[in-house]
């Protein structure tokens, strides 16, 4: 048997805010160049257009979204912001509602930010470790836009998100959980079956996926450790599976089965460090009535064959932005 998480109430369930998933994510990196091939090559990216006020940065498209990743110049490869996509108008000025019943500090996005994010309305908030995130509606689309940069049969992304992204924590704390589970209104999904202190965490309207972050305790570091992303079919993951091997790209972990998910998959690094999943759905998720704690990570497969946290896993003082590290400094 299972048990429900602590922190889940019948009363947060009732004013979730109606979040989708994650609706894009930014990220600085110095190696633009490597990800303009790496993007189309490899993971089968489209290349999306650049707003006119930033025509220095890398935007990719996996579905027919103007956007879904974008890559900034930067000295440092880090993530700078995470999206969530408000299903409306409405949904959205409840999320905004409950940050600020929450004292969350927020700033409204202005209209040069909007049009480079490519929606309606954001705000920017930051959660109990510091990293960036942003709510938002209403983002840009085109019918039958999206072109893979290679033959590929494209992303699951539409009504679901543009997938997972675990990040690594210096601290895991009851705020961090009370956040996610009462502010953004979050399912709890379970700690899965990796060793240490891990959450798994879903957002309301996202029925197909058991998660869509998750937060791992690393003392003393921070970073993306992977992003997991959907693909078509078990075709679209051995030929990317393929295409790394061919071009000898580090591994984290092999083609295999986790045992909560019944899904494939594999783990390689990307140019900025951190590790790409690329997952094909071979039988329909159960959902999850009682969290569950699984023997093993996987039933087959997974082999790890390189590091658990890449290069982009580092220290605060290097991920956080220079404007608020006095603050994340002063709360330690």
């Amino acid at each position: 048997m299972g048990y429900r998480h602590p922190f889940i109430s019948n009363n947060n369930k009732v004013n979730n805010v109606d979040i989708i998933g994650i609706g894009y994510m930014g990220f600085e990196t110095p190696n633009l160049q490597a990800w303009r091939e790496y993007g189309p090559q490899v993971m089968g990216f489209g290349i999306g257009k650049n707003p006119e006020s930033d025509p220095d940065s890398l935007y990719f498209k996996i579905d027919d979204r103007r956007h879904r990743f974008a890559f900034h110049p930067g000295k440092v490869d880090r993530i700078v912001y995470i999206g969530w996509e408000a299903v409306g108008r409405m949904a959205f000025e409840d999320g905004i509602k409950k940050l600020a019943a929450a004292n969350v500090d927020f700033t409204r996005g202005d209209a040069e930010l909007c049009e480079k994010r490519g929606v309606r309305e954001l705000v920017r908030f930051r959660d109990p470790v510091g990293y960036q995130h942003e709510l938002f509606y209403g983002q840009k689309w085109l019918p039958r836009s999206f072109q893979p940069g290679r033959p590929h049969s494209g992303f699951l992304a539409d009504e679901r998100g543009a997938g997972h992204v675990v990040l690594i924590t210096p601290d895991y704390t009851p705020e961090l959980e009370d956040f996610l589970l009462n502010v953004m209104g979050f399912s709890w999904y379970g700690a899965g079956a990796g060793k240490g202190r891990t959450g798994f965490f879903r957002s309301k309207l996202n029925h197909h996926t058991s998660h869509d972050i998750a937060y791992g305790h690393g003392p003393g570091r921070m970073g993306v450790q992977h992003v997991g992303l959907f693909v078509r079919n078990v075709r679209d993951v051995g030929e990317t599976y393929d295409i790394v091997r061919q071009r000898e790209l580090p591994m984290m972990m092999t083609l295999g089965q986790h045992a909560q998910d019944p899904h494939l998959s594999f783990y390689h690094f990307n140019p900025s460090g951190f590790a790409f999943e690329t997952i094909a759905e071979i039988e329909p998720w159960q959902g999850d009535p009682y969290e569950l704690n699984p023997e093993k990570l996987s039933l087959w497969g997974h082999e790890m064959v390189g590091p658990i946290l890449g290069a982009s896993v580092k220290t605060p003082e290097e991920v956080l932005d220079a404007e608020y590290l006095p603050t994340y400094l002063a709360k330690r």
